[in-house]
């Protein structure tokens, strides 16, 4: 049997399951997930022309990963595959991480609202998981 009908099945699955918890489940998550990106890369921007910049290197290498996790959640979320929960897990992993180091420099208001969108992210790619782990 050719490779693609074997994954067929696989792929109604996602579907079946993707209709039956149903796109507004999931666009808390979308959203969060494109707010932190965004938050994540416009921090990194400031952090790069900020003239401390070398006491920002880890923030702007988590600012990077995790905007780049978060716009790859927020794409598999919208195309209906929740087979990949491990992305999200990693996603709020990430996004933990990034926050805990945004929040030492919180007296910059792009690292304080970076933080604010990591952590709301990370929360709303756990609730993706356990809702993924319910359906």
């Amino acid at each position: 049997m050719p490779a693609y009908l074997q994954a067929a099945p696989i792929l109604i699955i996602s579907l079946l399951d993707f209709n039956k918890m149903g796109y507004p489940d999931f666009k808390k998550c979308i959203d969060a997930c494109l707010a932190c990106a965004v938050a994540s890369n416009h921090c990194a921007y400031e952090c790069l022309h900020s003239s401390e910049v070398t006491q920002r290197i880890r923030c702007i290498q988590l600012d990077h990963e995790c905007a780049i996790i978060c716009f790859a959640a927020a794409n598999m979320l919208s195309s209906g595959n929740k087979w990949i929960g491990a992305l999200y897990q990693e996603c709020a992993e990430i996004c933990d991480a990034c926050a805990e180091e945004c929040e030492k420099h919180a007296h910059m208001d792009h690292c304080k609202k970076c933080a604010e969108m990591c952590r709301k992210c990370a929360e709303e790619c756990r609730s993706i998981i356990k809702m993924a782990n319910t359906a």
